[in-house]
Order: structure tokens, then sequence, then C-alpha cells
């Protein structure tokens, strides 16, 4: 079956907060310009790692060559953040008077892309954002991986798999492959079958904690927190601050004469609305034990009393959940009175 192109446009960028997502956005979009056309012969790579800079001269020629023997000449730039303002201006002023049929692709990477650039190509061109930043991105960015899968994951073997892979989104391409190697294109994999393939449990995102308190869910709060203080991740401290961040939002909202209308004009709309809808539902005293505890959990971590951090944030996580659990109780109660 032909693969459909991707609707032609001047240039391109990929940016994101994970590398490895970065790359595997900018191979999509590679091979969606590519239509039916063999990648190898349209695509043309510069900035390749490692490298000490980016020759731009040498990437403003290809640009100024048209294609040949192919209805598209694709030009990707890797690494775009090694751009300096000079670069961006050669660039911008091709993307001014560009050559039909050369396509501009540039990579998130190596530290900032001029800003000048970036605002040329979201206004001549088409940006994408490979970053997933909530459980919500996670859970939709998952399932649409999965419909484009060589294998069919039934429910069970992908809700394991969401659960499991957990932030290492990274790791989904090439379990994926793995899968397709072991039962066939095409094949429908079990949880049973997925199990064996999963390795090791990948990182969580601080909301996954968070929500997990918030909703009284203990055994999932506490299974969190195991996954976000595992070998080379978060130092007990910064789970703390996580935590008290949370509780602080929530203690500047309480009682505070603000709707939720008035919240969603807000930069950061999504989580002051789920602090207040949560400061809600705790009310002041709940909110001020949940503040009590952590400064006793502090006080704790940094030597009062002889205890293992784990051990310390174990029993906070499992009180903070706690108070979270009994917010429909208590808001049923106020209703009866």
């Amino acid at each position: 079956m032909a693969r459909a192109a991707v609707a032609p446009a001047v240039a391109h960028l990929v940016r994101g907060d994970d590398a490895s997502l970065v790359a595997q956005a900018a191979h999509d979009l590679l091979v969606g310009l590519a239509g039916d056309e063999d990648l190898s012969m349209v695509v043309e790579e510069h900035g390749a790692a490692g490298a000490e800079d980016i020759d731009v001269g040498a990437v403003v020629d290809a640009l100024a060559t048209p294609p040949f023997l192919s209805a598209t000449r694709i030009v990707v730039v890797r690494e775009a953040g090694r751009l300096v303002a000079a670069d961006a201006v050669r660039l911008t002023e091709w993307l001014a008077a560009p050559v039909p049929g050369v396509v501009l692709v540039l990579v998130a990477g190596g530290g900032t892309i001029p800003a000048a650039l970036v605002k040329t190509v979201e206004r001549q061109g088409a940006v994408s954002d490979s970053s997933v930043r909530s459980g919500r991105d996670r859970s939709q960015w998952l399932a649409r991986r999965l419909r484009e899968a060589p294998v069919r994951l039934s429910a069970g073997a992908a809700s394991a798999l969401e659960d499991h892979l957990g932030g290492d989104l990274h790791r989904l391409a090439g379990l994926l492959d793995t899968l397709a190697d072991a039962y066939g294109d095409g094949a429908t994999v079990s949880e049973e079958q997925l199990a064996p393939f999963l390795g090791g449990a990948g990182r969580v995102a601080p909301w996954d904690l968070t929500d997990a308190v918030d909703q009284g869910r203990t055994a999932d709060a506490l299974a969190m927190l195991g996954r976000l203080t595992g070998p080379g991740e978060m130092h007990a401290l910064g789970v703390l601050a996580v935590l008290h961040r949370h509780y602080q939002a929530m203690l500047r909202l309480d009682g505070a004469e603000v709707s939720s209308a008035e919240v969603a004009g807000l930069r950061s709309a999504f989580p002051a609305k789920k602090a207040l809808e949560q400061a809600r539902h705790l009310g002041s005293a709940r909110i001020g034990r949940a503040i009590e505890l952590l400064a006793a959990a502090d006080l704790d971590l940094r030597g009062r009393r002889a205890l293992d951090d784990a051990v310390v944030l174990e029993v906070l996580v499992a009180r903070l959940s706690r108070l979270g659990g009994t917010r429909q109780a208590t808001t049923a109660g106020r209703r009866r009175r």
C-alpha cells in the first residue's frame, strides 16, 4: 500500500524535551514527507551528533539545489540548537524565497534554536512538539502509537504496558519491534505474552504520585513513590519538595474568592484548577494537617529521628493519602448537615 505523503510545507521544526521522542517524531515526519520515495534518495542530513558545529554554508547549498530524480528534496539539520544567530539569518533568507520541492527540517537538540528562526518556521511552515507533559497526554500518545504498531495489544496488555513504561516512552518503539519479531506482524499480544519483554519498570512523573495521594489510592501512591525514588531517581528531599509545592498551592487557594473560570485564565490553568478543586475538597483543617505532616517529615529526613528515608516517605505518603481518601465522606457529611 502506498504511503500518503505529509502535506508539503517549506519548513518543519521538531522539538521536545526527550531526545528519543524527538528523534522518533523526526523519523515519522521524514517518512511522511517522503511518501513513496526512498528516504536515502531524498534526504540529506547535516549536523550529526558529535560534530563541533553545523556547516550552515553546506546547508544553504543543499537548500538551493532543486530535487533530482524525485519530486522532493528534504534537507535535515540535526541538533539545530547549535545554530547561531548568523546561521539563522541565512536560513531565514532562504525561507523568504525557497526552491520549489525543497523542504527544510530542523530537529531540536544541542541548545536553543535562535528565536527569529523559530518564529519564521512557525509563520511559514509547521512546528511539532513531541513532549508528553501530563498523564492524559501520555495515554493519548501511547494509544496513537499502539494503533500504528506492527502488533496488536489486548486491552489488558495495553494497560499493563502504560503502567510499566511510566515516563520512559522512548522504550516503546524498540519493545514493539521486539514483540513483532517474537510473535509476527499483526499478531495480538496478551498481557501474559507481553510480561517477559517488559524489563524494569519505567520512571514516573511527580503528578502520578500526587494524583494517587489526592484520590486516596494509598497502594498506588506507595507504588509511585517506590518508582520515583528507585535507583538513580529522585532524592527523598526532592520528593518532599514535590509534595510541599503541591500542598502549598492548595494552601494559597484555600478560602480564596476565586472561581474556576478565573483559574482557567491562568497560564498554568490545569494544575491550578486541580489545586483549587482539591483545596475545596480537603478544607482548611486537612490542608493544615498535611502541612504539619510535611514539616515533621522534613525534620525526620534531616536527622531528627534515626529513621530510614524510605520509611519516612512511606509513612508520610500513606498519611497524606488517607487525608485525601476521606474527602467524599466529609463532603457528604456537610450536605447532610
